[in-house]
């Protein structure tokens, strides 16, 4: 006679089957899983790198523009004059003539 007939196939002596604690774990780990990403930071895209032309830089709107230049008289197009005197082609404020001693003054 068998004596391991009608016995549970759990660990000795915890009384709960095994399948029961795989299927838990396996719940436990999805969930952990799925929670995971929910708070994981999403990823997003990186803008395509432009080349911009060495007279020029890549703004924050990712545009090419002319880099600040000395010029006698005010340039076309120039938006603010720096401290060290070279006009700035800026389209936003933020960062403006930042390596030429900050903006001395708007145009």
């Amino acid at each position: 006679m068998n004596s391991d007939v009608g016995r549970h196939s759990g660990a000795a002596g915890t009384g709960r089957p095994a399948t029961r604690r795989v299927a838990l774990a396996s719940w436990l780990f999805a969930a952990g899983v799925g929670l995971a990403s929910v708070l994981a930071p999403q990823a997003t895209a990186d803008p395509a790198l432009i080349a911009c032309g060495a007279s020029e830089y890549e703004s924050a709107d990712h545009v090419c523009g002319p880099r600040p230049q000395q010029a006698p008289a005010t340039p076309d197009g120039a938006t603010a004059q720096c401290r060290d005197g070279s006009y700035s082609f800026s389209r936003h404020r933020s960062g403006t003539c930042s390596h030429h001693g900050g903006v001395d003054h708007w145009l």
